[in-house]
Formats: C-alpha cells, structure tokens, sequence
C-alpha cells in the first residue's frame, strides 16, 4: 500500500498523533516512519489522491498538529512513496540536507502578506489629480474630443502610472517588514495583488512583526486591500 507523506521531522519531534487520521475516502491512522536521526509523518493509502476540499484541510490539519510543538519540513498536497522502505531510504540518503533544514526553520513559522487596488476608481481620481497630462487628456475627451489616440494615450499614460505606484508600495512594504523576519521570498504576483511575500518570522518577533504589519495597514491610503495569512508551515521557505 501507498503512503501519503505530510512532513519530515526530527526524531525527538513530541509526535502526538493519537486519533489522527489522514486523507483520502477511508482515511488511515497517522503515523510516523523513522530512519537514524528523523521522521516522516505519513498516512497509508489505497487511491489516487486529488486536491479535494476535505483532504486539503486533513492535510494542513497535521502540518498545523504538528508544527504546534516543535519544527517541521512540510511537504505539498499530493506527495506520495511506495511504501516504508522508501521513505527510510529518502530520509537516509539526504539527512544531512534535512537536518540543516530544520535547524534553519526551527523557531519560526511563514506569514503571508498580501495586497491589492481594491479601489480601482479611488486611484484613478488620484492619478488625474497629480499628473496635469492625464488630467488635460480627460477633460478633452469629457468635452466630446472625438481623437481616439486621446483615449488610447490617457490609458496608456494611467496604465504606467498605476504600476509605478504600486510597484513602489510593494517596495516599501517589503522594506517596512522583511526586518521581522529571518528570511523572506519575494512571489510573482497574481490576479489582482500587486504584492505578495511570504516572511519566515521567528516566534519571539512575531507580537513586533503583527503589530508593524497593522500599523502599515492603517497608513496605507487610496483603497489599498491589505492581507495577512499566517502562522503556516514554511512552505516557502522549503526546497
């Protein structure tokens, strides 16, 4: 039978899985598979695993179980072996690689920081306001200028706008936070953030760093959304 593997640990790890179950229909007890010096946390399985709604939450279910009492490598959804002797063999072939992960993440845990325009027309009016060029070309095309490059050139002229503005926000933000952190990734944006950083935040900074991460939600201005996620499993911060 498969095993499901949710996390590599160290062997010392308090590993309290009584009456945890993994993924999948017929879930199985959650156990761990030890070799030398650490753990694999794992789950028999008996199906091809899909990221459906119930089992996303099991898994991070476990990784927030466990990462509660000491430091973990968590593993994304999805990750199988064949059986036992394949994980002792994994754990044995790169445990020097392991162990200096852990011993990097020990202490800490991933936040995630998150920001998009979540009022579009809020900074339009601001852009018209401070650019004199974007405020003439929109005063000519209210009054009925039927010049078509005129739109095209108040788009393009906002568009640019838009993205300085906010590739300079980001920028200050990242420099406002990444001194709470040990260590931080910078993700390519999606969908409508302009902003998206993941910071591995020891747990003695972690009062120092929410409260720096409020007081820059407060300051921000012009309809910015300003999202925290967080404490998670470093994801992030594993290769």
């Amino acid at each position: 039978m498969a095993l499901y593997v949710y996390a590599i640990i160290a062997k010392d790890h308090p590993l309290r899985l009584d009456g945890m179950t993994g993924v999948g229909s017929n879930p199985s007890p959650v156990r761990a598979v030890a070799a030398g010096s650490l753990c694999a946390v794992v789950s028999d399985i008996s199906e091809e695993i899909r990221p459906k709604r119930r089992d996303l939450q099991v898994h991070q279910e476990v990784l927030e179980s466990l990462m509660a009492d000491a430091v973990i490598l968590p593993l994304q959804f999805g990750y199988l072996a064949s059986d036992d002797q394949a994980v002792q063999m994994a754990l044995d072939e790169n445990t020097d690689s392991y162990l200096a992960t852990l011993a990097r993440l020990d202490g800490c845990a991933e936040y995630h920081v998150r920001a998009s325009q979540a009022d579009e027309d809020e900074l339009l009016r601001q852009i018209l306001q401070d650019l004199p060029q974007a405020r003439e070309l929109n005063e000519q095309i209210r009054a009925g200028a039927q010049d078509p490059q005129l739109s095209l050139a108040l788009g393009e002229l906002v568009a640019r706008e838009v993205q300085e503005r906010q590739d300079s926000l980001a920028a200050g933000l990242v420099q406002a936070l990444i001194p709470y952190g040990r260590e931080h990734v910078t993700h390519p944006p999606s969908g409508p953030d302009f902003l998206n950083l993941s910071l591995l935040v020891p747990h003695d900074q972690t009062e120092d760093f929410l409260a720096a991460e409020a007081s820059l939600a407060r300051q921000i201005e012009g309809g910015v959304d300003f999202r925290l996620t967080g404490p998670l499993p470093p994801y992030s911060f594993v290769q």
